[in-house]
C-alpha cells in the first residue's frame, strides 16, 4: 500500500506515523483508597497546596475573589484515572471529555493516572487538605497520549485535542506532554528542529494564541539527560513554556533547558515542580516531581489572572506574565524570564490603566 501511494503523482512523501500493538486499550478500574493528608506545616485552607501557590503570589488573586470562575481549561494528557470517582475531586466542574489518542480506551477515567495528578493541582477544592490554583474553573479532559508507544501519530492526536478544545470555547490548554524521540525507525525529532515551526505539533501549538487560547506546556524533564533541551511542542511561539523550580526557588536539576533553536527565550517562566502535592489515581494524596506539575500550577493561575483582566487578549496576558517574572530584564536559558508574580502582573495592568485615564 505504501509503495502504491508513493507512486501517485500528487504525493510528495509518505511517513509511517503509527503501528498499533492492539486495537483498543482495556484497563481495569483501580480501587480508590481513603484520602490521607501528608504531614504538613500548613494550617491554611490550602492544606498541602499552600507552598504551590504562595511562591508566585497566586493566593493574592484568590483573596481578591479570582479563582478561575468562568474560565475553561482544557487538559491534554494520557488519562484521568478515577478522576470521576475520587471524593476529594468531586467538586471539580468537568464540562467535557474526549479521547483522541492513537488507541482509544473505553473511558478516559480508566486510563493512566498522570492526568489525574495534573488536574488535581489546578481543580481540587478540599479545604484544609488541598486547594488547587484554579478551583472554580471549568475543565475539559482530553486524552491524546498513548503511554505504551511514542509515535508521530501523537502529534496528530495532540492537534485534534487542541482543535476540540478550540471548538468548545476553551480559554486555556494545559499540556504536560512533550516529545524528544519516536519509537522504532521513525525519524526525529532533532535538536535543530526546536524552532517552533519544524514539527507539526509545534506548528499547531504556535497557532493557539491567535485563536484566543493560552497554552501552558511543560518544558520537559530532560535537564540531566542526554537530550538536555526542551521538547516539542515546548519550542512553540506565543505560548508559556514552564520550567520547574524547587521550594527554595532554585531550578530543578531535571528541568529542560532552552533556548529555542531560533534564539527565543525558553522556558518562558518557571513554577513549583519539586515535591508537589498531588492526588493520584488511587485517590491518595502524595507528592511527585516534574515540569508536568509546574505547568498546571501556573496554568490555573493564568486562568485566575485572565478572569481578573478579561479585556486582555492571549498575547497580552502572556506578555504581562513574562514581565512580572523576577528575571525579566536578564532572561536566560535555565529560568527563562524567571518566577512570575501574579499579583505584580495584576497590579501592573491596573496601574497602566489608571495612568492612561
Amino acid at each position: 500500500m505504501g509503495t502504491a501511494v508513493r507512486g501517485l503523482p500528487f504525493v510528495k512523501r509518505c511517513l509511517r506515523l503509527y503501528v498499533s500493538p492492539d486495537s483498543m486499550l482495556v484497563t481495569p478500574r483501580l480501587d480508590i483508597g481513603k484520602l490521607m493528608p501528608n504531614d504538613s506545616t500548613s494550617h491554611t485552607v490550602y492544606g498541602d497546596g499552600w507552598e504551590q501557590i504562595r511562591l508566585t503570589n497566586g493566593n493574592k488573586l484568590h483573596e481578591l475573589g479570582y479563582k478561575g470562575k468562568g474560565m475553561l481549561i482544557a487538559v491534554l494528557d494520557a488519562g484521568f484515572q478515577n478522576a470521576d470517582r475520587i471524593p476529594a475531586m468531586k467538586a471539580i466542574n468537568v464540562v467535557a471529555t474526549a479521547d483522541f489518542a492513537p488507541r482509544r480506551t473505553r473511558s478516559i477515567y480508566e486510563e493512566h493516572y498522570h492526568g489525574t495528578m495534573v488536574l488535581s493541582v489546578m481543580g481540587t477544592n478540599k479545604k484544609g487538605v488541598m486547594v488547587g490554583t484554579a478551583p472554580e474553573a471549568d475543565y475539559a479532559l482530553i486524552r491524546t497520549e498513548d503511554t505504551d508507544t511514542e509515535t508521530r501519530a501523537e502529534e496528530d492526536s495532540w492537534t485534534m485535542g487542541a482543535e476540540f478544545a478550540d471548538s468548545i470555547g476553551a480559554d486555556l490548554i494545559n499540556s504536560s506532554l512533550g516529545y524528544t524521540h519516536w519509537d522504532g525507525d521513525s525519524i526525529g525529532p532533532w535538536l535543530r528542529s526546536l524552532n517552533g515551526c519544524s514539527s507539526f505539533i509545534s506548528q499547531s501549538a504556535s497557532m493557539l494564541a491567535s485563536k484566543g487560547i493560552i497554552l501552558c506546556n511543560a518544558a520537559g524533564n530532560e535537564g540531566y539527560n542526554k537530550w538536555h533541551k526542551i521538547n516539542i511542542p515546548a519550542d512553540a511561539d506565543n505560548i508559556l513554556t514552564i520550567g520547574a523550580i524547587d521550594r527554595d526557588s532554585t531550578i530543578a536539576l531535571f528541568s529542560s533547558l532552552g533556548p529555542s533553536q531560533d534564539g527565543r527565550v525558553k522556558p518562558d517562566i518557571c513554577g513549583p515542580g519539586v515535591n508537589i502535592s498531588v492526588i493520584d489515581g488511587s485517590g491518595t494524596l502524595t507528592t511527585n516531581n516534574g515540569t508536568s506539575f509546574a505547568s498546571p500550577i501556573i496554568c490555573g493561575l493564568v486562568a485566575c489572572l485572565w478572569q481578573a483582566l478579561p479585556t486582555l487578549n492571549a498575547y497580552q496576558i502572556i506578555n504581562i506574565i513574562r514581565a512580572s517574572a523576577d528575571r525579566n530584564k536578564w532572561p536566560d536559558s535555565v529560568y527563562g524570564y524567571g518566577i512570575p508574580d501574579f499579583m505584580k502582573a495584576y497590579n501592573s495592568r491596573n496601574q497602566s490603566q489608571s495612568q492612561s485615564h
